[in-house]
């Protein structure tokens, strides 16, 4: 497990540079884990503008975003749809068959694909994924399988943070001298 406060090492560079799909959970990684329920039951969530800015930018550097959350939300299907995010799994408890799923039809392996989560439903994908990113939040447990620990909030520049890594890992490892180009501090 690593975290903000030192530079990622180059296994973690190595890896952060192979993605090619970051999946992102919704609740307390896109937002702050905050449910908020109105008087006739209608849900809404609250996103970070820059963490949308970063998936857009990551995006344009042919990074594909996808969100899977255990929750079904319009809220996450309109910010989905906003940021031009594709792929949304909603609504399940078993997240691991949807994410495989989505893996096989983009036709990637899973050392290329980063998954985002903060609790132990996305234990099996963090498990899965060839970078497992939690948020500081996160159960013990959910640390212990991550390879990086954001230190942003969630929901707050976290997703934002995570984004940057990989931009910059991915540029590294295509200049002059990769080898030897550290990695910024997030």
């Amino acid at each position: 497990m690593h975290s903000a406060a030192a530079a990622p090492h180059d296994a973690l560079a190595a890896r952060l540079a192979a993605v090619k799909l970051l999946t992102l959970d919704v609740d307390g990684v896109l937002t702050d884990g905050r449910v908020y329920v109105d008087d006739d039951g209608r849900e809404t969530k609250a996103f970070y503008a820059g963490d949308g800015l970063g998936i857009r930018r990551l995006q344009e550097g042919g990074v594909i975003v996808a969100f899977v959350s255990g929750s079904p939300s319009p809220s996450v299907r309109h910010r989905a749809e906003r940021l031009g995010v594709v792929h949304v799994l909603q609504g399940t408890n078993d997240k691991l068959p949807g994410w495989r799923a989505l893996v096989a039809q983009l036709a990637l392996v899973p050392s290329e694909c980063a998954h985002m989560g903060d609790d132990l439903p996305d234990l099996p994908v963090l498990q899965a994924s060839g970078v497992a990113i939690t948020v500081a939040h996160a159960p013990p447990l959910v640390k212990q399988a991550a390879h990086y620990v954001a230190h942003t909030p969630a929901g707050r520049g976290a997703v934002r943070e995570v984004v940057e890594l990989i931009l910059a890992a991915r540029a590294s490892a295509t200049a002059p001298g990769a080898a030897s180009t550290p990695l910024p501090r997030a």
